[in-house]
């Protein structure tokens, strides 16, 4: 009967998402209220349930997702996603534009989360298809891919950021092995698959076809890019720093600070704010103005992630969580399998990835404590 009730749940998050149209954080609050009601909470236990749920989630994410925001709408409004483009167009040429796209995506797609890099490079992509007359999915397919895998695999983006804190893993870690499964996934996805789309006809509005920042007010390729993947290069180096330095070094201790990935983030963004803000002629007032537009724009994210908070304490308090774990203990799939398996039914039918794994999440961590993965 419990797993009934999840699985009613699950069935009841994805219908009233999809078919409804009702906002996923008010979908997430009514379903865990639901499942609270379902599984037996006492009814005066739900509300704080819920409430420690959203707090326990939003506390290690607040400073990684709003800094992420800003850092993005810099980079955007600088002009550095424009470049990044431009000198990937000209280092590759016609005859490797697919290559080309796919590495624009890929590092536009490191700070910019997906829906603002989406709309940020689909003029990109119909430029490029009216300039050299070639088929749309061609061309945006393995760009677009670059973002949404981007999106889905690495940190700081919401859902593996999430993810890592509720797992308790090490961010620097899942970057890397975030990168080991993203490289592959994208050139598979991307310019391999895009070739069986090329004859495929697609012909986008001209209205799509935005205008581009003058090049003499871009900023420079070591701006862009730097800004760019600044923070792959502090957390990569955060990771391999126990690697390199003795644990009893007084370096430790700094290393493990700035290592962090909130420090991280706000190290990044003081550095972009120089060098893709002041130095290019931006006034404070002006920066400060996009940041506070940028976190406008994640608000409905940050609601999310608090949505599944809920829905996760709600399913840990009713001790659900490891009645699951004992039941598909006796299944013979492996806990990362089955967490891939359940993810990826649930983008299928809702299509946010966010809700997805951290829906998943919360069935899957008993599991996995209990087996020992």
């Amino acid at each position: 009967m419990t797993i009934l009730i999840v699985l009613l749940a699950i069935a009841l998050l994805i219908v009233l998402i999809s078919a409804f149209k009702i906002n996923p954080f008010l979908a997430f609050l009514v379903v865990s209220i639901a499942a609270g009601i379902m599984l037996g909470l006492p009814l005066s236990k739900i509300a704080g349930s819920v409430e420690k749920g959203m707090g326990d989630i939003l506390g290690g994410l607040v400073i990684i997702i709003t800094t992420g925001a800003m850092l993005g709408k810099l980079v955007a409004e600088s002009g550095a996603t424009q470049k990044i483009a431009k000198v990937m167009m000209e280092v590759f040429g016609v005859k490797y534009i697919q290559w080309a796209m796919m590495l624009t995506g890929f590092l536009v797609g490191i700070p910019l989360y997906y829906g603002v890099g989406f709309v940020l490079l689909i003029p990109l992509i119909f430029s490029v298809v009216y300039r050299f007359k070639l088929p749309a999915l061609y061309v945006g397919l393995p760009m677009l891919t670059a973002l949404s895998v981007t999106h889905g695999f690495l940190p700081p983006h919401p859902s593996p950021a999430a993810l890592v804190i509720q797992f308790n893993a090490n961010m620097g870690l899942t970057l890397l092995y975030g990168f080991a499964v993203a490289i592959p996934a994208i050139i598979i996805g991307g310019p391999l698959f895009s070739r069986t789309l090329k004859n495929i006809p697609a012909s986008p509005l001209a209205s799509f076809k935005a205008a581009d920042i003058p090049d003499d007010q871009l900023p420079n390729s070591f701006k862009s890019f730097f800004t760019a993947l600044l923070p792959v290069l502090l957390l990569a180096l955060a990771a391999a720093a126990p690697l390199l330095i003795p644990a009893e070094s007084a370096l430790t201790d700094i290393v493990a600070f700035i290592g962090n990935p909130s420090v991280v983030m706000l190290i990044v963004l003081v550095v972009a704010t120089w060098l893709l803000g002041t130095s290019e002629g931006k006034s404070m007032t002006q920066i400060m103005h996009l940041y506070t537009e940028a976190l406008k724009d994640i608000v409905m994210i940050l609601l999310i992630i608090a949505g599944s908070g809920a829905l996760k304490q709600i399913l840990i308090e009713s001790g659900v969580s490891n009645q699951i774990a004992a039941m598909l203990q006796g299944v013979s799939l492996h806990p990362l399998f089955l967490g891939w398996l359940i993810a990826a039914l649930i983008r299928f039918c809702v299509g946010s990835a966010t809700v997805a794994g951290l829906t998943t999440a919360g069935i899957i961590i008993p599991l996995m404590q209990s087996s020992g993965t």
